[in-house]
């Protein structure tokens, strides 16, 4: 039995080099650089902090998927002999005023109660705070933090899981545009744009915004959209920052990371110049010290976002060899896309119960 994943981001390799693992034959079919790729413009985080609030299966998943990552980038790199630069440090969430660390605290002590309050986090004043970060900016009034949040180098990730993929046993056909999908009674036939012609007997879509073509023909709503969201980094400095957050990380090579722009237009993943100008603007406000420095790289690129903003794991309701797996949160949730998510789609006994995360809840 052959499975054709459609999709080579971190989402798709994540799933296929599990299947791979439990000993599926597995073929992914992935497009062309010049496509639309969130995995290669996200900011790197393993976030648990704050996810989930209104959703908590979410954040029970997501804490599931970090607590797996130590063992998950362990495995990637001595199998791959790459440097996944992961690091579980604990990671903090920036507030400006007392309103906003009083709002910052109630939702996390809410979203610990409906946890059943197994939920780590510790709110830090700004001498708390700067005890932790010397370098920490006055008009910083304090900040959330959880031990569970790290973060990791996201295109060594996507590296090392295509040479996982590969030495594995799968296969990766790159520059692949899928046309369309014929689904049958126990197989699908994949045609692409070149003419080549491929048969699953099980087939996972995993194509991010490419879903929104290509889900119908299976079955499925796939109503996903593009976000767009906007990042900076600087040039290399000395490390000084440990713990990273939503909108500042310091790179292994030693650049600052700033983003956590989001805008709703459509596919367009230009860049602007008062995002930029804004986020330059919040990291000064958080290190002065990042004021004085030099942007080096800048670019933008599109979340997968659902409705709600949340994973969908669909089997298709009319091809049952079909299945619908996006997120944008495909860093954090890595490690359960490998180690968990085979099982739900083998059919396995101990597979994770995914059903608030159908298509049903829109």
């Amino acid at each position: 039995m052959r499975t054709i994943v459609i999709g080579g981001g971190v989402v798709g390799l994540s799933l296929a080099y599990g299947l791979l693992k439990a000993g599926q034959s597995v073929l992914v079919l992935d497009g062309s650089d010049g496509d639309f790729r969130a995995s290669r413009g996200n900011f790197g985080l393993v976030w648990v902090q704050g996810k989930g609030s209104n959703f908590p299966d979410y954040a029970r998943w997501t804490r599931s998927s970090a607590n797996l990552w130590s063992g998950f980038a362990k495995e990637l790199e001595a199998l791959t002999d790459l440097d996944l630069s992961y690091q579980k440090t604990g990671g903090v969430e920036y507030c400006f005023s007392e309103q906003e660390m009083q709002e910052r605290e109630a939702e996390l002590l809410a979203l610990r109660e409906k946890l059943g309050g197994d939920y780590p986090f510790e709110m830090l004043s700004a001498a708390q705070l700067k005890e932790r970060i010397p370098h920490i900016g006055p008009k910083v009034y304090g900040a959330s933090y959880c031990p569970e949040d790290g973060h990791v180098n996201p295109l060594f990730l996507l590296r090392a899981l295509s040479k996982a993929v590969r030495l594995s046993g799968g296969e990766i056909r790159t520059n692949i545009e899928v046309r369309e999908i014929r689904p049958g009674d126990n197989q699908a036939s994949i045609l692409t744009i070149s003419g080549e012609r491929f048969v699953a007997d099980r087939l996972v879509m995993a194509a991010g915004l490419g879903a929104q073509q290509l889900g119908p023909q299976l079955g499925f709503k796939a109503p996903v959209r593009p976000q767009q969201g906007q990042v900076l980094i600087t040039e290399k400095m000395p490390h000084f920052l440990k713990y990273p957050s939503g909108t500042l990380r310091q790179v292994n090579e030693g650049g600052i990371q700033i983003g956590a722009s989001k805008a709703e237009v459509g596919l367009d993943d230009h860049e602007d110049v008062l995002t930029t100008a804004s986020l330059a603007a919040h990291a000064s406000d958080v290190f002065p010290m990042l004021g004085n420095a030099k942007i080096v790289r800048s670019w933008a690129a599109l979340r997968v976002m659902s409705p709600d903003g949340y994973p969908i794991y669909q089997r298709s309701p009319k091809h049952h060899y079909a299945w619908f797996v996006t997120c944008h949160s495909g860093i954090t949730l890595a490690a359960a896309h490998c180690e968990l998510l085979p099982r739900w789609i083998m059919g396995k006994n101990d597979a994770p119960d995914l059903s608030s995360f159908s298509e049903a809840r829109f």
